[in-house]
Formats: structure tokens, C-alpha cells, sequence
């Protein structure tokens, strides 16, 4: 049975606090349409469980949003990590690698914001430059909302799971890539993270060559310091991150693997017997380790 999102809204809300959604595009998204069905909950009765627990699957999303989710003011550090959701760029995989993220992220002093982009894959865009735009959007209305959100405008970071992996890697390469005509003065800010998170990724290599980083992989210096995580036994290919973090030690940026033996794909930050599943811990020990958890003013 699909659930209409209004209903789906309600529930996330009795789960999560946050604000409410805020357009990324107050006049249309960017390459819409208007032919894309409605927003809704593709999650079938019988649809694939997690750790015991139904997954919202979202899908036909042409109105992209992003949600704040702000820690307790008492142990807010100024960090704020932008959260893509996957699915394989068909759906959006809301609550298992979203707001339950976002919720995590409360956890240890740092602002979530949840990214609702656009899926399914438009036809003709072989590139992900509509998700890519919604991205880049993103980063920047956040910097241009720092004060008010009470983020420092350089620690905002952005962590993806599967396809949205794909997109933190996009979005890391890529966020000089005019993706977009400008909107407004947020535009005029730099879409750039100040670190990545992907989490088993899809799509750093070559379909058919596995040992190769996909064309829109551009690692450079510039690329923002990346903590990476797949299991061996991914039926995406552990050869994302292989590659991709041999690519980010030539290009000189900072970087830490973690592999392990079992696990499969989307497990995201529910607990299971595979120690893929104590990634959360290792990351907030990356993130501490580049100093992003410890309270600070906003430089500005």
C-alpha cells in the first residue's frame, strides 16, 4: 500500500524534531517538468525489512526540500552535516538513512539536514545534475542561514548512503559545476562541503571496470577530507571505495577507509551482529579527530 507523504509527514514528525521543510527552489525546481507522478510512500506491504523494521521508501519527488533537525542548545558544537538519503536514485530511503541519521547527528552536538531530492532519475539525465543542483542548493542555503540555524559556516559537512553516496562524492567533486542559473544572493555562496561522509557508495567506478573511478569523479586537491565505509561482500562492489580513497591519497586529501568482511548494503545506523554496523562510532571519532565537535564561535 503507498502511503500520500501528508501522512507520511505526520509520522516522521512523531518521531523526529525538526522544523518544517523548506523549499529549495521557492519558484520550481530547476529542469521540472510537472509529469513526475505524486510524492508518496512506494513501500509495499511485503516490502524488505531492516534490523526488523519497515523502511519509508519515498518516491516521485519533484518539490526538493531540506529539513533542520538542531540539536539540544546545550550541546550544539557549531557542526551541521547535510544527509542524502539513497535508493538508487529511484527512491528515497527516508527514514533508515535520514531521519534516523539526522537524529544520530543530534546526538553528538551536530545539526542534521535532511535533503529530500529528486527522484526518480529524470530521462536524459545520465549525469545526476538534477540531484547534483538540489545539492548545491542546499549547501548554500545553509551557509546563508548559518547565523540563524547557530552553524559555523565552516563546518558543514554532508554524508550520503548508496546513491547518495554517489551524490556526497558528486557534491565534494563537483560543487564548482554549474548546475543551475542562480536564484538568489545564497547563490553567491560556495557550495562546497568541509567534509564528507559516504557510506557504502555506489557509482566512484566504472560499471564494467571496476578498478576505474567513474568520469564525474574529479579528485583534486580541492576535494573536501572523506571518511568512507563499505563492506567486502557489497553486492554494490567494495571497489567504490577502494578506488576512490586511492584517488583522494594522490590528490593529497585526508582520508580514512574502513572495510569490513560482512554486512551487504543499507544497513545504514540500525544495530545488527556485523561490526559494519559500530561505523557511527568510528565517525564520530573522525569528526572529533578534525576537531568539528568541539564547540565553537561563529568565526564571522
Amino acid at each position: 500500500m503507498k502511503l500520500p507523504f501528508v501522512f507520511v509527514s505526520l509520522l516522521l514528525a512523531m518521531v523526529a524534531h525538526a522544523a518544517n521543510p523548506i523549499l529549495l527552489w521557492p519558484k520550481g525546481a530547476p529542469g521540472e517538468t510537472g509529469t513526475i507522478a505524486a510524492e508518496c510512500d512506494t513501500t509495499k506491504p511485503d516490502g524488505r525489512m531492516v534490523a526488523g523494521k519497515r523502511v519509508i521508501r519515498l518516491g516521485n519527488v519533484s518539490q526538493p526540500t531540506i529539513t533542520v533537525y538542531a540539536p539540544p542548545a546545550d550541546k550544539n558544537t557549531g557542526a551541521a552535516v547535510l544527509v542524502c538519503p539513497g535508493g538508487g536514485y529511484n527512491i528515497l530511503a527516508f527514514d533508515l538513512e535520514g531521519t534516523e541519521v539526522c537524529e544520530w547527528l543530534n546526538s553528538i552536538g551536530v545539526t542534521g539536514v535532511l535533503l529530500k531530492y529528486r527522484v526518480p532519475k529524470r530521462q536524459g539525465d545520465e549525469k545526476h545534475l538534477l540531484p547534483l543542483a538540489d545539492a548545491q542548493r542546499a549547501m548554500r542555503l545553509i551557509r546563508s542561514r548559518a547565523k540563524e540555524w547557530k552553524i559555523n559556516p565552516q563546518r558543514i559537512g554532508v554524508l550520503g548512503f548508496s546513491a547518495g553516496g554517489h551524490l556526497t562524492a558528486n557534491l565534494s567533486n563537483n560543487h564548482n559545476e554549474k548546475a543551475y542559473d542562480p536564484v538568489d544572493d545564497a547563490d553567491k555562496l560556495s557550495a562546497r562541503p568541509d567534509f564528507a561522509l559516504p557510506i557504502y557508495p555506489a557509482y566512484l567506478v566504472e560499471k564494467k571496470q571496476l578498478d576505474k573511478l567513474a568520469s564525474d569523479m574529479k579528485v583534486t586537491s580541492n576535494t573536501p577530507p572523506t571518511f568512507l565505509v563499505q563492506t567486502e561482500d557489497d553486492g554494490i562492489h567494495v571497489e567504490n571505495v577502494l578506488f576512490y580513497y586511492l584517488a583522494l591519497k594522490q590528490a593529497k586529501v585526508p582520508a580514512e577507509l574502513h572495510v569490513y568482511p560482512k554486512g551487504g548494503h543499507g544497513y545504514a545506523l540500525r544495530p545488527s551482529d556485523q561490526t559494519v554496523t559500530t561505523w557511527p562510532k568510528r565517525a564520530e571519532e573522525w569528526m572529533r579527530g578534525l576537531g568539528l565537535l568541539s564547540a565553537t564561535t561563529d568565526p564571522r
